[in-house]
C-alpha cells in the first residue's frame, strides 16, 4: 500500500512539474519574405489574418536573422543552434539522396527537450539529408531509414525527404517511406520549378500543404495537458512549386504567389485553432518565421512589378543573397501567459537562437558541445530585456561570411552571393561595409570610409570562427577547414 501510494505521489509531482513547463511550437515557413505579411508591410498585396493575429496578441521582432539565406543551413541552424557553415556543408543544401548532415552524436533542440520529458514531433519538410539504405547509390525506399528525426530527437516524424521541388517524391512516417516511388513524375502545375523524379502513385504537390497541416493537427489532438510537447513545423510552402488549393486561388492581389502565401497562413491557423480547442493555447509558445527570404524564382520579378507587391518590404535582395533581403525574416512570437500583447522588439534575434531559449525557459544549463551559436530571447518575451545577442554571422547560398555587429553590417565578398535573377552592381571593395541605421536599404558601401571598421569586423569574425563558438564556453572545433573570404 505504501509502494502504491508513494508511486500515485510520484506521479503527481511529475505532472505538476510538467505542466509548468511551456509547449512550444516552433512554424517555419519556406522562402517567406518578411515584405508579405500585413502586420510587418502596410502596403502588403497579401492578407495574412493568422499572422497578424498572433502577431497582435503577441510581439513581433524587427531585426530578425536567418542564419543563412537558404534552406538546408538555417533549417541545421534551428534545430542545432550552431551556424551550418561550422558543419562539413560550406556552400548550397542537400538534395533528396543526400546523407544526414546532422550526426546522431549532436544535440538538437528536440533531443535536448525530449529528455526533459517533451513528446517531440515534427512534420513537414526535412531537408537536412537522411540516413538512406543504399544498393549500388540507389535508393532502397523499401528499407527503414538508418538516421533521420527519430535518431535526432523527434518521437514522430511526417514529412518529405527535402524541398518540394526535389525528387523523389515520396511521403515519410517515422524512419519508413509510406508509399514507393513507382510512378514517373514531372509536374502537374503551379509556379516556379520542379525538378523530374519518381513518385508514388497519385502523388499531387498541390496536396502536400493540406497534407502536412491534417498531420500537424493530428499530432496536437493526441498531446494533453499532462506531458508538455514540442512541435516543430517546417513548411514546404510558399517555396517552388507555387501551387495554392483551389480555396485560394485568386484570393490574394499578389497574383499566385500571394494565395499561397494565404494558403501557408491558413495552416498555421489550424495549428493555432487546434491549441485553443484542446485549451493548449494559454501555456504554449508559438514561434512563426521564414528559413530565408523571398525566392525570385516563386515570385519573380516581372510577378513583383506587376503586382506592385515588395515581398522584401524595405530591404534589397531576395533569397540566396547576403543583402538583408535575404535573411531578415518575421518572427513572431505568441505565448499568453508570458509575452505583452502587441509588442515589437528590435533586438537581434537569430534563428540558431530557438536551442538557448528552450533551455533558458527550462531553466538548464547546456554542454560546450551544444548550441554554440545559440543566444536565448526569454527576456525579451518576458519584457525584461538583457543578455541579448550583439551580433550575427550570416552566410550565403555560394558561401559568402557577412557580420553584423551593431549598426555596422560587413559583407566578405564583393557581390551578392547568391541567385543571379536579381543583377546587383559588383562592389570595387572585397569587404563591403554599410550603416543599417542610416541606409537600411544598403545603397551605399563605407567600407573606404571607414577601413578601421572593416578591420575591426575582420578580426572579430576570424575569432568567431577559429573559437568554433560565438557564444561563451570552451572553444569547439569545426567539422571542416573555414575561409571567410570569398
Amino acid at each position: 500500500m505504501r509502494k502504491l501510494l508513494f508511486f500515485l505521489f510520484t506521479v503527481g509531482l511529475t505532472s505538476v512539474a510538467n505542466a509548468a513547463k511551456p509547449n512550444i511550437v516552433f512554424i517555419l515557413a519556406d522562402d517567406l519574405g518578411i515584405g508579405d505579411l500585413s502586420c510587418y508591410n502596410p502596403d502588403s498585396k497579401i492578407q495574412t489574418p493568422h499572422m497578424d493575429a498572433l502577431a497582435k496578441a503577441g510581439i513581433r521582432f524587427t531585426d530578425a536573422h536567418s542564419n543563412s539565406s537558404v534552406c538546408t543551413p538555417t533549417r541545421y541552424g534551428i534545430l542545432t543552434g550552431r551556424y551550418c557553415w561550422r558543419s562539413k556543408l560550406g556552400t548550397g543544401v542537400t538534395w533528396g539522396a543526400s546523407p544526414s548532415i546532422i550526426p546522431e552524436s549532436r544535440a538538437t533542440v528536440a533531443s535536448f527537450l525530449k529528455s526533459h520529458g517533451y513528446n517531440t514531433g515534427c512534420v513537414g519538410k526535412w531537408h537536412l539529408g537522411l540516413g538512406w539504405v543504399k544498393e549500388n547509390n540507389k535508393i532502397q525506399y523499401d528499407q527503414p531509414i538508418t538516421l533521420g528525426p527519430n535518431q535526432l530527437g523527434f518521437d514522430y516524424f511526417f514529412g518529405i525527404p527535402a524541398s518540394l521541388d526535389m525528387q523523389d517524391y515520396v511521403y515519410i512516417e517515422n524512419d519508413k517511406v509510406l508509399d514507393l516511388p513507382t510512378e514517373k513524375f514531372e509536374g502537374k502545375r503551379g509556379q516556379g520549378m520542379i525538378r523530374r523524379g519518381m513518385a508514388f502513385p497519385g502523388f499531387d504537390e498541390t496536396n502536400v500543404l493540406p497534407d502536412f497541416t491534417t498531420k500537424a493537427v493530428a499530432f496536437l489532438e493526441r498531446q494533453s495537458t499532462d506531458t508538455p510537447f514540442f512541435l516543430y513545423f517546417p513548411l514546404a510552402s510558399p517555396h517552388t512549386p507555387v501551387v495554392p488549393t483551389a480555396a485560394f486561388k485568386g484570393k490574394s492581389e499578389a497574383g499566385i504567389y500571394g494565395d499561397f502565401v494565404m494558403a501557408t497562413d491558413w495552416a498555421m491557423g489550424q495549428v493555432v485553432a487546434t491549441l485553443k480547442k484542446k485549451n493548449l493555447l494559454d501555456n504554449t509558445l508559438i514561434i512563426v518565421t521564414s528559413d530565408n527570404g523571398s525566392s525570385p524564382h516563386g515570385y519573380p520579378l516581372a510577378a513583383e512589378k506587376e503586382h506592385q507587391h515588395n515581398t522584401s518590404y524595405i530591404y534589397k535582395g531576395r533569397k540566396s543573397h547576403t543583402y538583408e533581403g535575404g535573411h531578415r525574416v518575421p518572427f513572431i512570437a505568441h505565448w499568453p501567459k508570458t509575452i505583452k500583447k502587441a509588442s515589437v522588439s528590435d533586438a537581434i534575434v537569430c534563428t540558431t537562437d530557438l536551442f538557448k531559449t528552450a533551455a533558458a525557459i527550462l531553466g538548464q544549463a547546456l554542454p560546450d558541445t551544444a548550441a554554440e551559436d545559440s543566444v536565448s530571447f526569454l527576456s525579451v518575451l518576458r519584457d525584461k530585456p538583457e543578455g541579448l545577442r550583439e551580433s550575427v554571422v550570416h552566410h550565403s547560398l555560394n558561401g559568402t561570411f557577412c557580420l553584423r555587429d551593431g549598426k555596422w553590417k560587413a559583407i566578405f565578398g564583393p557581390g551578392q552571393g547568391g541567385f543571379r535573377d536579381i543583377k546587383e552592381p559588383i562592389s570595387k571593395n572585397p569587404i563591403q561595409l554599410y550603416d543599417l541605421e542610416a541606409d537600411i536599404g544598403e545603397t551605399t558601401d563605407l567600407a573606404n570610409d571607414h577601413p578601421e571598421t572593416i578591420q575591426r569586423m575582420k578580426k572579430q569574425l576570424l575569432q568567431l570562427v577559429a573559437d568554433g563558438r560565438s557564444t561563451p564556453g570552451n572553444n569547439q572545433p569545426n567539422d571542416r577547414i573555414i575561409n571567410i573570404k570569398k
